[in-house]
C-alpha cells in the first residue's frame, strides 16, 4: 500500500511540475500593469513593508529563485530579475514574502531555518545509514531505526515548509493586488502560478511521508 502512494505521489509530482511550467510559461507572455520588472516589483514590495537592509539580485538558472535569511538576499532567476509579466511579478512577490516573514520572526520559518543544518547533514548521511542498517540488521539492528530517524528529519522539514511556503504566497498575492500591480483580470493569474508552486511542496511532502511510513515498516519487519 506505501508502495502505491510513493508511486501515485511521484505520478502526482510529474503532472504539477509539467503543469506549473505550462503555468508559468502562459503567463510569462502577459504584461504587468506599469510595465515593472520582476526586480522592481521586489524592491517596491520591501520598501512599502518597511524592509531596507534587504538586497534584490539576480542569479542564473530557471526557478532557482530564492530568499537567504542568513545573507539577506532575495535571489531572482533571470528571467524573473528583468522580465515584465504576470509570472516574474509573482514570483518575486513570493519571495519577497519570505523576507516579510523573516522580518516579522514568523514562526514556521524561524523553525525551518533552524533545521536546516540538521537536514543537511540527515541528506548527506541517510541513504547510507539506511543501507547499512540494512545490511548489518542482525549486528546492530538499531542502526537501521537510526536511518529512520534522519529520514523522518527530512519529512518533518517538508512539512514544516509547507506554512511557510503557502504563507508567502497568500502575502504576495494580497500585497500585488492591494497596490494594484495586479488588477482583477491578472490577480487571479498570480495566484494560479502560486497555487501550482504550492502543489509542488504538497506532493514532496506526501511522497516523503509514505516513505517515511515504508521505511517504519521495513524496520519494524527485521525485528
Amino acid at each position: 500500500m506505501i508502495w502505491i502512494i510513493v508511486i501515485l505521489a511521484m505520478l502526482a509530482s510529474y503532472v504539477v511540475q509539467a503543469t506549473l511550467q505550462g503555468r508559468f510559461n502562459k503567463y510569462s507572455k502577459v504584461p504587468m500593469n506599469g510595465g515593472m520588472t520582476g526586480a522592481e516589483v521586489a524592491q517596491k514590495m520591501l520598501r512599502d513593508n518597511g524592509i531596507y537592509d534587504v538586497k534584490v539580485a539576480s542569479i542564473p538558472g530557471t526557478l532557482t529563485d530564492h530568499y537567504n535569511p542568513q545573507t539577506k538576499i532575495v535571489n531572482l532567476s533571470e528571467e524573473v530579475f528583468g522580465g515584465r509579466s504576470i509570472t516574474a511579478a509573482a514570483v518575486a512577490a513570493h519571495e519577497c514574502g519570505h523576507a516579510l516573514q523573516h522580518a516579522q520572526g514568523y514562526a514556521p520559518l524561524r523553525l525551518r531555518s533552524a533545521l536546516v543544518p540538521v537536514v543537511t547533514f540527515a541528506n548527506n548521511t541517510v541513504q547510507w545509514v539506511l543501507l547499512l542498517g540494512v545490511i548489518l540488521i542482525n549486528v546492530t539492528p538499531s542502526l537501521l531505526w537510526l536511518g529512520v530517524a534522519l529520514f523522518a528529519m527530512t519529512t518533518f522539514f517538508s512539512l514544516v515548509t509547507l506554512p511557510v511556503e503557502i504563507n508567502a504566497s497568500q502575502r504576495a498575492v494580497a500585497w500585488l493586488s492591494g497596490t494594484r500591480i495586479t488588477d482583477v483580470t491578472t490577480t487571479p493569474m498570480a495566484k494560479d502560478a502560486l497555487k501550482w508552486a504550492a502543489y509542488t511542496y504538497i506532493i514532496a511532502a506526501i511522497g516523503s511521508l509514505a516513505t517515511l511510513l515504508y521505511y517504519i515498516g521495513m524496520a519494524n519487519s527485521r525485528r
